[in-house]
């Protein structure tokens, strides 16, 4: 959507959120373009559970919306303006955006860990406003130059496709790592592209829905198993997992982040093992941990990823991992398609990955 000014100039237009599942597309006034600035026409962007979590709450986790944001941070677009220091991109460049800026100067950024610095400005995590929008002004340095082989879609994945990375490093996964899954959602899906990608000879994967699990057989898992949600099947679900992964489980993601999702991957792993924590859907958990410490099964969390942009796009330019089959939907810039895109991603089903198409 673009709206003209009165001068005849096109005005930047954002999806704003206003209150609990309550859109709008508005004007969105920019910042000024910084030396180390560039300007992006956004063309590409998907929806986050994250962003459900705003549009459905106005929070997820801590992170609580107390003022009108523009939402929305998978994103890629092409430069429209550069800064007049940036010599690394032009205007026409098509550039993956990464959507974090952090303050570059404490600890946490001086030792690499910028991911958990405290001053983090994300888009569309309050209060930074998002990149749903026509145009962002972003740091030149945090928008990556995709491949020629690589579409603007392809290039707005790489945001959830750096979670499956940086857990994948975190657990450090390689050619003789087996693997299981616990949720066959966007994430867990992202996750077995990159378990896999990084070598990963044999994945085991769980979900409660039998259609998700459908898709994640066609993605590459090994074996499937269904799962309930109650934690008297948790015992036998395990054996479950273990017999169809036929050895020992090396690291188990939990994609999901509940007691029943995190006993299971700390029964489950073996000896020595590791369990990552990657879906943070309870902030408090009550889980068998002193069983697991005893077996020195490691627990590692992450939080978002950090230098993930470039491996992200190698596997997407070599052919390594193949985001395309995790797009579902397609959306316009409209206020009409803005309502209809956020409520097929809160019903979930067969949606996978909604994408707009600016």
């Amino acid at each position: 959507m673009v709206q003209k000014k009165d001068g005849g100039e096109e005005e930047n237009m954002a999806a704003w959120l206003l209150g609990v599942q309550t859109l709008r597309i508005q004007p969105y006034q920019l910042p000024p373009l910084g030396p180390h600035d560039v300007k992006v026409s956004i063309k590409a962007l998907g929806i986050c559970g994250s962003d459900v979590h705003h549009f459905k709450t106005m929070r997820c986790a801590n992170f609580i919306v107390k003022k009108p944001m523009v939402i929305g941070h998978e994103c890629a677009g092409i430069i429209e303006a550069i800064g007049s220091e940036v010599k690394n991109l032009a205007p026409g460049d098509r550039v993956a955006l990464e959507p974090g800026i952090s303050c570059s100067r404490c600890n946490l950024c001086k030792n690499g860990r910028y991911n958990l610095c405290r001053e983090m400005r994300f888009f569309g995590s309050p209060p930074t406003n998002g990149s749903l929008a026509n145009k962002v002004v972003h740091p030149a340095s945090l928008c990556y130059k995709l491949p020629e082989n690589v579409s603007l879609e392809e290039g707005a994945m790489c945001e959830p496709l750096s979670v499956g990375v940086h857990a994948c490093r975190r657990a450090q996964v390689g050619p003789e790592t087996t693997v299981l899954i616990l949720g066959a959602g966007p994430i867990g899906l992202i996750t077995l592209l990159a378990a896999r990608a990084f070598g990963a000879p044999r994945v085991v994967m769980t979900d409660v829905d039998e259609s998700r699990l459908a898709i994640a057989k066609s993605l590459g898992a090994d074996e499937l198993i269904q799962v309930s949600t109650e934690m008297k099947d948790a015992s036998e679900e395990v054996v479950n997992v273990q017999t169809a992964m036929g050895s020992g489980i090396d690291v188990t993601f939990d994609c999901v982040g509940y007691n029943k999702t995190m006993t299971t991957a700390l029964n489950a792993t073996r000896s020595g093992g590791k369990v990552c924590l990657i879906g943070l859907a309870l902030s408090e958990m009550t889980i068998p941990l002193t069983p697991a410490a005893a077996r020195e099964v490691d627990v590692i969390g992450i939080f978002r990823y950090r230098n993930t942009w470039p491996l992200c796009l190698d596997f997407l330019k070599t052919g390594k991992i193949d985001v395309k089959p995790l797009i579902t939907h397609r959306f316009k810039f409209t206020q009409e398609d803005v309502d209809a895109a956020f409520e097929t991603s809160a019903r979930g089903g067969n949606a996978i990955k909604c994408m707009f198409n600016l």
